[in-house]
């Protein structure tokens, strides 16, 4: 059966890059058979957070808060594609993920991280490693780093260059990463409940 995977992607702007590793990414999670899905932040359009899913009384949550917290809960693992905005995280992803707490739990996640300059988005990877683990996922140790995106996938989300070629090359380490420890986490789940 095919891996349930979510691809977050959190950019506001008007001219948005990082789509092109957030359509690479689900692309080759595609191409390996498993069923990946892009939630943009922007297209689901939350409000900053006022009150999470689960403050809501069951069946008042706002329609987009309940189709997001069931697709979350359904999937078996997460890929979060995170730009750096001055050396921290973006604020649009980082709204979208604290609608939820308890839906994210026992599931692995991975980074891909990216910026228009060479240093490819890894101080907001490193800062995403901590929030996702305090909100109860497991992180995975494989990352992609990519920066200069513009340099490395065109606007149709192909590899261009060395940048792309590299990239390409270490995108089955990453996927196959995160497919063993969904593997795990399912193995475990269907052994033993979780603990809450």
């Amino acid at each position: 059966m095919a891996n349930r995977i979510l691809v977050f992607y959190g950019s506001y702007r008007s001219d948005r890059m990082g789509i092109r590793l957030a359509d690479f990414v689900v692309a080759g999670l595609r191409a390996r058979g498993d069923d990946a899905v892009l939630i943009d932040a922007k297209a689901v359009g939350l409000p900053m957070l006022d009150r999470m899913y689960k403050e809501y009384p069951k069946g008042e949550a706002p329609a987009a808060l309940e189709q997001l917290a069931g697709q979350i809960r359904s999937a078996d693992g997460f890929v979060f594609i995170t730009g750096e905005y001055n050396w921290g995280i973006q604020p649009g992803l980082k709204n979208l993920t604290d609608h939820f707490l308890e839906e994210w739990f026992w599931r692995p996640a991975a980074i891909a991280s990216y910026s228009a300059g060479r240093l490819s988005g890894v101080r907001a990877a490193t800062a995403w490693h901590g929030t996702l683990s305090e909100m109860g996922m497991v992180v995975i140790s494989s990352t992609l780093s990519v920066g200069p995106i513009a340099q490395t996938l065109s606007a149709q989300a192909e590899p261009t260059g060395d940048a792309g070629k590299a990239l390409a090359r270490s995108f089955p380490r990453f996927a196959d990463d995160l497919g063993w420890w969904i593997e795990a986490a399912k193995a475990q789940r269907e052994k033993r409940a979780p603990p809450y």
